[in-house]
């Protein structure tokens, strides 16, 4: 109440009043206030209730009105596929590593055992950074700069970085001077595995490569080895599938390459190879793919069409 109020102009008159009325016209002003502050109060939240009332009947939501959706994106299977084998490596207890993209040729040419005139240093064959000349994570000095060729690269990386005993799956892109048709691509993924220890042998290897078989393709896949030649690996074997879902039937396919580290390698990163002997392998993860979905055409894969992605589950 304001100070010209009536309430508040009788209470102040009380005062004037004889003694005698004074108690008991301040009981009813008493009585007065109080009413008035419970129908003020009332009154407020009917004000609140109406205006409430107003606003949701004007800003009403029609719940059947139909949802614009906005269209969903669907992950590569490229990426799919790379957890699945960063899965079954972290399964085993193995680690995952990551070397760059833009490598010294020291680390993807020199310490792999490529000797000088290789073919593979020929630039038809591989990309050449322009401004190279540069020391790299392990202190060399003067080594040119590629785009690296394999993810065998990051072998001796890791070795120098983390040392023995290694167990290592490095997934990633790789780059190859080779023209964009059906079965092939200039930037494709690989991943690479290493293993570094005391007493390691073909056996060991045999065995991991059973269980990724298994892993990738199902309980009746199957690795075998056939004797071939890498400039990091002896004694080095091409790796082959045993492909149940082969159109014409069940039989074997190339699917990548492996053996045991030379020990030109472990020399490279400072080891003894008296002491530790290691197994190395790589497949192509794009082939992995062609082999596990039955892709024909390489382009699929790199024209980023989201209705190809979209029919790939994760786990299939």
């Amino acid at each position: 109440a304001g100070a010209q109020s009536v309430m508040t102009v009788a209470s102040k008159a009380i005062g004037s009043l004889p003694a005698d009325q004074k108690k008991e016209v301040g009981k009813v002003m008493s009585t007065l206030r109080a009413d008035f502050g419970r129908a003020f109060a009332e009154a407020t939240e009917r004000i609140k209730a109406v205006e409430e009332a107003n606003m949701l009947s004007a800003e009403t939501v029609d719940m059947t009105l139909p949802i614009n959706r906005k269209p969903l994106g669907a992950r590569h299977p490229i990426a799919r596929i790379i957890e699945d084998f960063e899965d079954f490596f972290v399964s085993m207890g193995w680690q995952i590593s990551a070397g760059p993209e833009v490598e010294t040729e020291w680390f993807d040419f020199d310490a792999l055992n490529f000797g000088p005139d290789h073919p593979a240093r020929q630039m038809q064959d591989t990309f050449y950074v322009q401004g190279n000349q540069a020391k790299d994570a392990a202190g060399f000095v003067g080594s040119n700069m590629v785009l690296r060729t394999q993810t065998s690269s990051d072998q001796v990386r890791a070795l120098i970085e983390r040392g023995v005993p290694l167990y290592i799956a490095s997934p990633g892109r790789v780059f190859r001077t080779d023209e964009l048709d059906a079965t092939h691509t200039p930037v494709f993924h690989q991943c690479e595995a290493l293993a570094v220890d005391k007493h390691l042998t073909m056996a060991d290897l045999k065995g991991v490569l059973d269980r990724l078989a298994v892993a990738m393709f199902g309980p009746d896949a199957k690795s075998r080895l056939r004797p071939s030649y890498f400039p990091f690996t002896e004694p080095s074997a091409e790796l082959d599938l045993w492909f149940p879902d082969k159109k014409g039937g069940p039989g074997w396919i190339e699917w990548g390459g492996c053996g045991m580290v030379n020990p030109n390698v472990l020399k490279s990163a400072g080891l003894d190879p008296q002491v530790y002997t290691g197994f190395a392998f790589g497949v192509g993860l794009e082939r992995t793919l062609l082999l596990r979905h039955d892709i024909n055409d390489m382009h699929d894969l790199v024209e980023g069409d989201k209705r190809f992605s979209e029919q790939f589950v994760m786990g299939e």
